[in-house]
């Protein structure tokens, strides 16, 4: 569990605001002895944060302690130099060309605060959530310019609490309630949980790993367990250190959030699953396909293709015959993959798709009706389906047209581990042997008694009424026993 810490110079810069016994001295915080797998979460409002100042130390020595404090000793260090606040901020810069895209003008100057992550104007509040994921801190002053064309910080800092005007005061007020409620509303009292464990849910997402009622099936069986499960959104970022684990049914990607979420929740000790090494190996055809030549995972026979070496399209098509599927690296759910027939066809399908990489893979091509998938949590099979094609198509997925919109998707069945063959099963599991013991569903293609894997997936789909066919409850079970066992650890 999570407690809340929020720490002043001295408790008299508190009397603006509503009392609580959560706010304390920095002199109290700095006696403060805590035990070493307590969870403390440190709002640090000193008045001076400049280097070496008692605001500086707060963060330091929070992060010493083993506490996750906001801001941290390397917000300090980024926002007190500009050389280094103006690095890393394409995401700002994008949610302004956003903000302005479908006006006549744009201002050549823009201020404002935020208040973790809360902007008073509305307009303002995608940039102000941007702007605090950057740099997490309580309040910043931020003031933009727009020269020639592009958008550069003028300038920006973290200020002080005591500076606010009344209004600023109710407004970072309310924030504050919003980004830590304990802090003015204590929970309702309930059984104690042992452990909270946050589920990061897009509901914008079209094709979610999980769907509704697989999710409440997640949280159930983790309340069954002693585990409190809450379901967050890609916007509570900064609430991550209120959880002891994190389990992510968001489709992921590394230039993404949920790469983010993941590699932040593993920096502070979190149990991740996706943990970011297997986000950073399964999203990759490429190394996934050059993990399986150099560790003898069977798959089918593939090349990787390069940008401008048109002559190895001639020898890709000599070594693999027609058809040959072509894959973009970080595809999923069908996208980016092409079957060509042809030579002039492989040589189209190639040029559109070196548009969204420098590199491709082309795979010889084995159709099956169906494709394996394997369910594998710790090195153990938890699962087995069938995904069959679409009906007068060669994939699992067919996309209707450019945009995605309509997608049509073929049947399944799902059997016990026991009644899948050796051999799809002993590929798979010699497959995520080589990437972790974290939870992946394989592909797998049966070519007779040969078991071939396609791939290999960070954030295998667990649906209510497919994957859990054969288990039911138990398999949520099984996941939220396996967390369980990683927070004991």
């Amino acid at each position: 569990m999570s407690n809340v810490l929020i720490v002043v110079d001295k408790l008299e810069d508190w009397e603006a605001y509503y009392p609580s016994e959560l706010v304390i001295s920095f002199d109290k915080y700095l006696a403060l002895k805590t035990a070493p797998n307590q969870r403390i979460r440190v709002i640090n409002l000193c008045s001076d944060y400049s280097y070496l100042s008692q605001g500086y130390y707060c963060s330091l020595l929070a992060e010493a302690k083993g506490h996750h404090v906001i801001p941290s000793s390397k917000v300090l260090t980024d926002v007190g130099s500009p050389l280094l606040y103006q690095l890393n901020v394409e995401e700002l810069f994008s949610a302004l060309d956003k903000l302005y895209k479908n006006q006549h003008e744009t201002p050549e100057q823009l201020e404002f605060k935020t208040y973790f992550g809360q902007a008073a104007e509305p307009s303002l509040k995608p940039l102000a959530r941007v702007v605090f994921e950057r740099f997490p801190s309580p309040i910043i002053s931020l003031t933009l310019k727009y020269l020639d064309g592009h958008w550069m910080i003028a300038d920006l800092s973290i200020v002080d609490h005591k500076s606010l005007t009344d209004a600023e005061e109710t407004a970072f007020s309310e924030a504050l309630d919003n980004f830590s409620r304990e802090v003015w509303h204590p929970k309702k009292a309930r059984k104690q949980a042992k452990y909270d464990l946050a589920i990061l849910v897009n509901e914008n997402e079209q094709l979610p790993p999980s769907n509704p009622a697989a999710i409440k099936k997640f949280i159930q069986a983790g309340k069954n367990l002693g585990i409190d499960v809450e379901v967050i959104s890609p916007n509570d970022f900064m609430r991550l250190p209120e959880f002891d684990a994190l389990f992510i049914r968001e489709t992921t990607s590394i230039e993404h959030h949920t790469y983010r979420f993941a590699k932040k929740a593993e920096s502070m000790g979190l149990v991740v699953i996706d943990d970011p090494t297997s986000i950073l190996r399964c999203t990759n055809k490429i190394y996934l396909a050059d993990l399986f030549v150099g560790t003898g995972v069977p798959a089918p026979k593939t090349l990787i293709l390069g940008h401008n070496r048109p002559e190895q399209l001639k020898d890709a098509a000599q070594a693999l015959g027609f058809p040959i599927v072509v894959k973009i690296p970080d595809g999923s759910f069908s996208r980016g993959v092409v079957k060509v027939n042809t030579m002039e066809e492989f040589e189209i399908k190639t040029q559109e798709l070196f548009q969204e990489s420098s590199l491709l893979l082309a795979q010889e091509f084995l159709y099956t009706d169906f494709d394996w998938r394997i369910g594998i949590l710790n090195h153990k099979a938890l699962y087995a389906c069938r995904y069959y094609m679409v009906k007068d198509h060669w994939q699992i997925y067919r996309h209707q047209d450019a945009t995605n919109d309509k997608i049509k998707v073929g049947g399944y069945d799902t059997l016990p581990t026991f009644e899948v063959p050796r051999a799809v099963l002993q590929a798979a599991l010699k497959a995520t042997k080589q990437i972790g013991d974290g939870f992946y569903g394989v592909d797998v293609k049966q070519w007779g008694d040969k078991a071939y894997v396609i791939e290999v997936n960070d954030n295998p789909s667990i649906e209510t009424g497919v994957e859990d066919e054969y288990l039911g409850n138990e398999l949520y079970s099984l996941i939220m026993q396996e967390f369980l066992r990683r927070m004991d650890e």
